[in-house]
């Protein structure tokens, strides 16, 4: 699944299902699209991503360089514990912004 909104501050990306060497193409053509727009901010939204690959975000990694040469950034927004595992086993981490996870607060009952 791929959505691609628009907003006044940048463009999201939105991507569900499996990320592989498969789609890539079709990331890049997204990714690179959107920064062409002149959007200073290009989100990739991986909430609802099942799983990914290295080759996928090393395209992330390389997109990211290429939007901080022009001024602009690649962020990624809704990564899974997998994807965050991975972006640390592969030493991409530090290549790409990633938003922090959004903790969802439980109400604690007393007893």
């Amino acid at each position: 699944m791929v959505l691609v909104e628009h907003s006044r501050n940048g463009s999201t990306v939105v991507l569900g299902g499996t990320l592989d060497v498969r789609c890539t193409a079709t990331l890049r053509a997204l990714v690179y699209d959107a920064l062409a727009e002149g959007h200073d901010t290009v989100v990739v939204d991986l909430a609802d991503v099942d799983s990914v690959d290295v080759t996928t975000l090393k395209l992330l990694a390389v997109a990211s360089r290429s939007a901080q040469r022009q001024g602009r950034r690649v962020v990624l927004r809704g990564c899974n514990s997998g994807v965050r595992r991975l972006l640390h086993l592969s030493h991409l981490r530090a290549l790409l912004a990633v938003e922090p996870p959004h903790r969802f607060e439980t109400p604690v009952r007393a007893v």
